[in-house]
């Protein structure tokens, strides 16, 4: 005990030294083979994420040298004589994140209880739900842009021979194109659903089996077994639902460009903007850390408040 952790306090180079020959090359072998990881997340990872920090301090134009203007771009982007529309960018993306993700939740959910049914052939369903995640996110929204038409999109034409009435213009009206993405995100809830049924197949069946013998009904055993077992998914599929929300890019882009009247203009998209089409490069770094603290931020309250409400198997008192 005394040697491993005199080993312990020792520097790197003194632990280097005190290793035999076959321990070194292992160690020299373990940072080569790892290389590809590491060598990828500094040279696409923390050097860019470096980078924008220093460009989120300066106006830069992408064509000339970056000019240093210090705080000026936080500046713009929080007083009220800067630029009003990084915080209703931030307002729409949030407004979306709050209705999409628990729908998104709700329904991935139910689709799980649904395919884990002991059926013949419920493979075919499992698959034809989660098929969707799988297509490319351009395509989807091109898709997507023939589903909303208001001439002659599939919405407006089951609206018209359910209801006779003429639905609304999804994407050229401002009261009707932000619900129209949030519609379109439930496109793909075949991915959290099959992580939702790995979790309830995951549920041991002792637990349901002891609740019956306890004279539990079928509805008693979804909130006291179910819902508290599959509360570690619930949570993941939450924070991933968040993290992914509020980086919605591709939809607005393909179908809206932010319209009509800035209704769908998301964070992600104005940062894009910005950096790509009004090569506002060092304002557009100032958004993506704003937004990037406001991720983690909801993220560490949403992991915070897990204690309350995730049970985890075999956890005593939360511990």
């Amino acid at each position: 005990m005394a040697t491993t952790t005199a080993v312990k306090r020792m520097g790197f180079w003194a632990r280097y030294r005190s290793m035999g020959r076959m321990a070194r090359r292992e160690h020299w072998w373990g940072w080569i083979l790892s290389s590809p990881w590491w060598l990828g997340f500094l040279i696409f990872t923390l050097l860019p994420m470096l980078a924008s920090i220093y460009f989120s301090l300066t106006r830069w134009d992408i064509l000339t040298p970056p000019q240093w203007v210090g705080l000026q771009n936080y500046r713009n982007i929080f007083s009220k004589a800067g630029d009003p529309i990084v915080l209703h960018s931030f307002k729409i993306t949030t407004i979306y994140a709050l209705v999409s993700v628990p729908l998104r939740l709700v329904l991935g959910f139910s689709i799980a209880l649904l395919m884990n049914q002991n059926i013949k052939g419920i493979f075919i369903f499992r698959t034809i739900y989660y098929l969707p995640a799988v297509l490319a996110g351009v395509a989807v929204a091109m898709l997507w842009r023939w589903v909303f038409n208001s001439e002659f999109g599939l919405i407006n034409l089951l609206i018209w021979t359910l209801f006779k009435v003429k639905g609304p213009a999804w994407l050229v009206d401002p009261d009707w194109a932000l619900w129209a993405l949030i519609i379109m995100s439930m496109w793909d809830v075949g991915s959290p659903m099959l992580i939702y049924l790995a979790g309830l197949q995951g549920i041991p069946t002792d637990l349901y089996e002891a609740a019956m013998v306890d004279g539990a009904n079928a509805w008693r055993r979804f909130w006291a077994v179910t819902i508290p077992m599959i509360s570690p998914v619930l949570f993941f599929n939450l924070v991933m639902g968040i993290i992914d929300a509020l980086q919605t890019f591709t939809q607005a882009f393909i179908l809206t460009e932010g319209g009509p009247n800035n209704a769908t203009m998301f964070a992600i998209l104005y940062m894009y903007l910005n950096a790509f089409r009004w090569f506002k490069m060092g304002f557009a770094s100032a958004i993506a850390w704003i937004l990037f603290i406001y991720i983690l931020i909801l993220t560490l309250i949403v992991f915070r408040s897990s204690a309350l409400w995730v049970h985890y198997e075999g956890e005593v008192k939360g511990r």
